[in-house]
């Protein structure tokens, strides 16, 4: 089980709402938001939701339920993590690029 999972998100008043809030906590996780008045903040989170919405919600519609929601973003989170290239990596995942960068560090006795 993953413990202490951080979800980022914009100040909307949405993510201020007791349930919002409540559901964090019977996960463990904490809320992330960015810097108040930091556009670069919500631009990442922006770009991140229009993919998810166009590679996954929009293109596999119509749902069921909110299970196969669920199930879908799981392993669309996965697939974009180990699988999917990004551009900014130079054509790497996000997975291959965190390995390359860790090995790459010096190592220390």
């Amino acid at each position: 089980m993953l413990t202490r999972i951080r979800v980022n998100s914009d100040r909307g008043v949405q993510f201020r709402a007791i349930r919002y809030g409540e559901a964090l906590a019977e996960e463990d996780a904490v809320a992330s938001v960015g810097s108040k008045g930091d556009s670069y903040d919500n631009a990442l989170a922006e770009a991140l939701n229009s993919l998810y919405k166009a590679e996954l919600i929009r293109n596999k519609a119509p749902w069921k339920g909110i299970d196969d929601v669920e199930i879908a973003t799981a392993e669309w989170v996965h697939w974009f993590n180990t699988y999917r290239p990004h551009g900014a990596l130079g054509g790497a995942t996000p997975a291959a690029f965190r390995s390359d960068y860790f090995t790459a560090l010096p190592r220390t006795a």
